[in-house]
């Protein structure tokens, strides 16, 4: 839950980052264009250009207008899950992303992966579908002794005292009371080997089905790693990529819109310029966007970072003293008012560990 929390919250996070790059790539496109339609607007008036060229301007002037509201839909959109993600109510965030840089987070150029097959074992999912297997291959054990017989001593020991004929009730601790009973007993279900042997197949075809989970499971967590590679490294070669397009794209839109301004082309040249442009930018953002997300993927499929909590309190102190308040919980729960743990990677003098324990199997 809480490697699923925290991919979550970082991807939630990187989405509004994204937004909020593409609504800049669009604002600054917006003054690129309506520097294009005021040249439009002059040579027309000038006569030195047909009305055509005014109205695809405005066309494509207007279109990446209308692409702001709807990234500030997606915006508000993202603010909002990720304040559900962190447990407060839908509110502006603006304090609180103000924080960090306004930018597209970057992810560390390598990611030291280790060895999948022993880094797996901390998923929960792999770690259960395993532990599911044993306890059923230890069910066929008892299943099978079933079919062997059973040999007890069962006894009682006690004591009894009465009131009548003489007696009185402190005889109940003397020699004369106590009462006890003892002896063997042999049990073999010999008629039921039938059913016996059922139940073991039953328990066997069982441990048959948790193995083929078990593999299933592992399967899918090594599926997810190499999904979660392929998108880190292919992410950051297409952005290497498109940061040299979006280079060509603003060249081509200034050398395009000096030589309509001085007549030697059409607005066409310029039209198709901008429109790449705001392409190349908003693809460059996207596949920033991926490669950061890629990273997630990988740290989030290899199901470690759940240590870093291991021995703090889930339980914040308001929600426990309404727990308490309900039902004795016992030592359950921190007792009231008491302080938070140490984090883990911010030790003090006295107590120096290190940040991430290793699990024990």
């Amino acid at each position: 839950m809480l490697v699923t929390l925290l991919g979550d919250i970082v991807a939630t996070y990187i989405g509004i980052r994204t937004t909020e790059q593409l609504i800049a790539i669009a604002r600054s496109n917006i003054s690129k264009q309506k520097q294009a339609l005021e040249i439009a607007q002059a040579k027309f008036k000038g006569g030195g250009a047909s009305e055509r060229d005014v109205f695809q301007a405005t066309n494509v002037l207007e279109q990446t207008q209308a692409a702001i509201p709807q990234f500030t839909i997606q915006l508000q959109q993202g603010q909002n899950a990720l304040c559900v993600l962190l447990g407060i109510p839908p509110q502006q965030l603006g304090a609180l992303l103000a924080r960090s840089r306004a930018r597209i987070p970057e992810p560390p150029p390598t990611i030291a992966v280790g060895i999948p097959a022993d880094l797996l074992r901390r998923r929960p999912d792999v770690r259960s579908a395993e532990l599911a297997a044993l306890a059923q291959n230890a069910q066929i054990g008892v299943a099978e002794a079933q079919l062997y017989p059973a040999i007890s001593i069962t006894g009682t020991f006690g004591g009894a005292a009465s009131t009548a004929n003489g007696h009185n009730l402190g005889e109940v601790v003397s020699a004369r009371g106590i009462t006890y009973a003892a002896g063997p007993s042999f049990q073999w279900n010999i008629l039921n080997y039938g059913q016996i042997t059922n139940n073991v197949r039953l328990q066997d075809a069982k441990l048959q089905q948790l193995l083929v989970d078990y593999q299933n499971a592992v399967l899918k967590a090594q599926q997810q790693v190499d999904d979660g590679i392929s998108a880190f490294l292919q992410s950051r070669v297409q952005v290497g990529y498109l940061r040299k397009s979006v280079t060509a794209a603003q060249g081509a839109l200034k050398v395009g819109t000096e030589q309509y301004e001085q007549g030697a082309t059409d607005f066409t040249t310029v039209l198709i310029a901008e429109q790449n442009l705001f392409q190349a930018e908003s693809s460059l953002a996207q596949a920033s966007a991926n490669a950061a997300l890629g990273a997630i993927a990988i740290y989030r499929a290899l199901g470690g970072g759940w240590q870093i909590r291991e021995d703090s309190y889930f339980v914040t102190a308001p929600t426990a003293d309404q727990m308490r308040a309900r039902t004795n919980w016992g030592p359950l729960l921190p007792p009231p008012r008491a302080p938070q743990p140490p984090t883990p990677g911010v030790p003090s003098p006295s107590d120096i560990r290190p940040t991430v324990r290793l699990p024990e199997w």
